[in-house]
């Protein structure tokens, strides 16, 4: 349920909730569905149900035992904010991030709207950074709903991008992430897009990390833009936890 990540803006993932259901166009392709149809076909035990909804309590304490600090992804193979998952859980899930105070937590979720009407409810400890992801301009509401959330750190994966997300308002956002769509299927992602909203970033003097290209072979399209590699990072000052916020060049 946990593991060192090859995902470029993270370093583990955790994932005390699996399985999911598409709610939108950048859902049609899910890695995480095709990974967990996989693992449950090897008889991995916590994908038992596939790509059901199910949550993991037995996973819950396994950043308390990680000793050295971690960037971790939060439910890289489901959604957090999923209706089938409870209320509850949530908490808990939250209040093991306050506890693990020497990671840094990144949680990312499509529903924006349950995000925004539970964000009262939960502990926002300086250590949880919270994203949603925008794959086009149709779903730029959810950002709306995240420019409020009392996170350290709000941060927009705009991955898969599918279409251009001209003049975006990225105000109380303090970082953005783009990629391509990657494996079978993969719909291709113009290069114009992506200089448009490096340079909205860059206007807005936010971060800008650019994930990959995708396409069906993602490791041949690499993630040079223009001859550079962007993994611009958010600045952050408290907590032990210190990320590099640099602009790296190959």
């Amino acid at each position: 349920m946990a593991a060192n990540s090859a995902i470029e803006w993270t370093e583990s993932t955790w994932n005390p909730v699996t399985g999911c259901t598409k709610i939108s166009e950048g859902c049609t392709h899910c890695y995480a569905e095709r990974m967990a149809i996989r693992l449950k076909a090897m008889g991995q035990r916590n994908y038992a149900n596939g790509f059901q909804v199910t949550l993991h309590p037995h996973a819950l304490n396994i950043p308390l035992k990680w000793k050295r600090p971690h960037m971790i992804f939060v439910n890289s193979m489901g959604d957090l904010f999923h209706n089938d998952v409870s209320v509850q859980f949530i908490q808990q899930v939250f209040e093991v991030m306050k506890k693990s105070y020497w990671h840094r937590f990144q949680v990312l979720t499509k529903r924006a709207e349950r995000l925004a009407d539970l964000a009262p409810s939960l502990i926002w400890a300086e250590n949880i950074w919270m994203g949603v992801t925008v794959e086009s301009a149709a779903y730029l509401y959810r950002l709306e709903y995240l420019r409020n959330v009392p996170a350290s750190v709000r941060f927009l994966s705009l991955e898969p991008l599918l279409d251009p997300i001209p003049d975006m308002d990225l105000a109380k956002i303090n970082w953005v992430i783009v990629g391509g769509e990657s494996g079978p299927g993969a719909r291709p992602m113009s290069k114009s897009w992506v200089i448009d909203i490096q340079q909205q970033c860059r206007d807005a003097k936010v971060p800008f990390f650019f994930k990959q290209w995708g396409g069906v072979n993602k490791k041949k399209s690499g993630r040079l833009l223009d001859g550079a590699t962007y993994g611009e990072m958010p600045e952050h000052d408290s907590g032990i936890y210190q990320p590099n916020y640099a602009l790296n060049l190959q």
